[in-house]
């Protein structure tokens, strides 16, 4: 507490003495000076921690005053003290980013409150933070040895997202304890969905599973539909669920959030398998047999996702039972993005309006190939951190600004999410076998059987596969598949860099949630 210096100035210092004796008393270095000028000098010679300024000085007066001290030091705390309530001060105050108000005369347990508040207000919140998570880290992994359905592992994904956001944000020890727990969390949750994925993929309406890729618009998009306002599907590509958390305040600046849900990403938990189920409804197997000319193997030339808007025109018509006025915009570069900014509201007119957003998914392919992404994207947080940088920034936010000034549905989801690799699993496979490092597909794979969910018949879950002999395997937890060539290279490339198409909290449970108007 020694540490702590504060600069109070005040033409009546002499009159604060029993205060400044109090805050002493406490452990606080305070050093008075009686005008702007002095007060200004002190802090260019450094070494001050906060500053109580009176408004009402002679000379210069306490806002000039704080006006040249924030611009020898723009984070510097500064506190204005004043017998003058009145409105436009106080905003003036306010306006010069002041750390906090005081109206004369004031008590010395006001002043230590707000110095509790403006310097310590870091330590105590990281000290809760901590506490409370040492609390709960036993319900949290008791809760993972239960019996989970899937609804439960949902929720417990969202409570594990949110501690990993405040541990992070308070700076927290407990950090790499929580790390600890979030992988075996994981290793539970790849136990579970190996146990019941084909159950689930292979599910009628009305059977107890999930949420699922090529299930989502049946079940949240057509009941939007039955609403006269016009509906907006946004689908922000590769947006994992923390990621969803942090850019939800500037969301919320301008919607209600109506509903907030969670669905489970179809494997492999990538563009082109879950992103089509969606749009299609179908699972990829049936997309194959339906659109066999459209259907693009993993091994063959040319774009993977190119047909989502006639796969969606496809599902619109079976479930419909009339024809709607629907619009299917795909935003891949920043002039596409300007466009959609720009004509948003010439969309009004149609009943579905659905909006592709590509920037996550291009962010997490570029942070693995450019070494300054890969520092900008170090960890979860500094991810989060980028992600929220664009969505603040970008055109997709301004458009959904226009769109919260009319009557209108929004349904803002992703097709799956990515996870931070750290594991190398050595796999072999002949040619034709896929380049993917959280999934392969091809024959003659040969895999370490421990570290991946093996599919040796496609169909059975609800895949296509392009030859008899053909066979899918998914990384589990942060697993990532690397050939015996170069081997140590490609460990060292992919290592903590953030990957999709296997099994993992991460990249599987996805949010889907509902905006309207404020």
């Amino acid at each position: 507490m020694s540490a702590i210096t504060i600069l109070w100035a005040d033409d009546e210092i002499d009159l604060l003495k029993p205060s400044i004796m109090y805050l002493e008393n406490k452990g606080y270095k305070v050093i008075p000076v009686t005008n702007g000028k002095d007060a200004i000098d002190r802090v260019a010679a450094k070494g001050i921690d906060v500053v109580f300024l009176d408004e009402s000085m002679p000379g210069l007066t306490g806002l000039q005053t704080l006006s040249r001290i924030k611009e020898i030091n723009q984070h510097l705390p500064c506190v204005m003290i004043t017998k003058n309530e009145e409105e436009n001060l106080m905003e003036d105050a306010i306006g010069s980013q002041i750390a906090d108000y005081l109206i004369k005369p004031v008590k010395p347990q006001q002043i230590l409150s707000t110095l509790k508040k403006i310097i310590d207000n870091e330590r105590l919140v990281t000290d809760k933070t901590t506490s409370n998570y040492q609390q709960e880290f036993q319900k949290l992994f008791m809760t993972m040895q239960d019996n989970l359905d899937y609804k439960q592992w949902a929720e417990l994904y969202k409570k594990l997202v949110y501690w990993e956001i405040e541990l992070n944000k308070s700076d927290s020890s407990m950090v790499e304890v929580f790390d600890a727990q979030k992988e075996e969390a994981n290793r539970e949750f790849n136990k579970f969905v190996i146990k019941n994925y084909k159950r689930w993929v292979n599910s009628e309406p009305g059977d107890d599973a999930p949420i699922m890729s090529h299930t989502l618009l049946k079940q949240k998009l057509l009941p939007m539909l039955k609403d006269d306002k016009p509906t907006f599907l946004i689908l922000i590509d590769n947006l994992r669920y923390d990621q969803w958390k942090a850019i939800q305040p500037l969301v919320m600046e301008n919607f209600k959030v109506d509903d907030e849900d969670a669905f489970y990403a179809i494997l492999p938990t990538a563009t082109q398998y879950a992103r089509n189920a969606i749009f299609a409804g179908m699972m990829p197997a049936q997309i194959q047999l339906k659109f066999p000319d459209k259907w693009v193997s993993d091994d063959d030339e040319g774009g993977k996702n190119m047909h989502e808007s006639e796969f969606l025109e496809d599902f619109l018509k079976r479930t419909l039972h009339e024809p709607i006025k629907h619009k299917y915009v795909k935003i891949t570069n920043h002039r596409d993005g300007a466009l959609l900014e720009n004509n948003i509201s010439n969309y009004l007119g149609n009943k579905l309006t659905v909006i592709v957003y590509n920037f996550v998914d291009m962010l997490s392919h570029a942070r693995t190939e450019m070494e300054v992404l890969k520092e900008l994207a170090s960890d979860e947080a500094a991810y989060r951190s980028v992600a929220v940088s664009w969505f603040d920034h970008s055109p997709l936010l301004n458009a959904l600004k226009k769109l919260a000034e009319k009557d209108v549905n929004i349904l803002l989801t992703t097709d799956h999410g990515t996870v931070r690799v750290k594991d190398p699993s050595r796999c072999i496979g002949d040619r034709e076998t896929t380049t993917n490092i959280r999934y392969k597909t091809g024959k003659n794979l040969q895999y370490e059987d421990k570290d991946v969910f093996v599919a040796k018949v496609p169909e059975e879950i609800g895949l296509p596969k392009s030859r008899l002999t053909s066979t899918y395997i998914f990384a589990k937890e942060n697993k990532y598949l690397v050939y015996p060539n170069n081997y140590n290279h490609f460990v060292n490339f992919y290592k903590n860099t953030f990957q999709h198409g296997g099994i993992s909290l991460e990249e599987m449970i996805i949010p889907v949630v509902r905006l309207s108007k404020k």
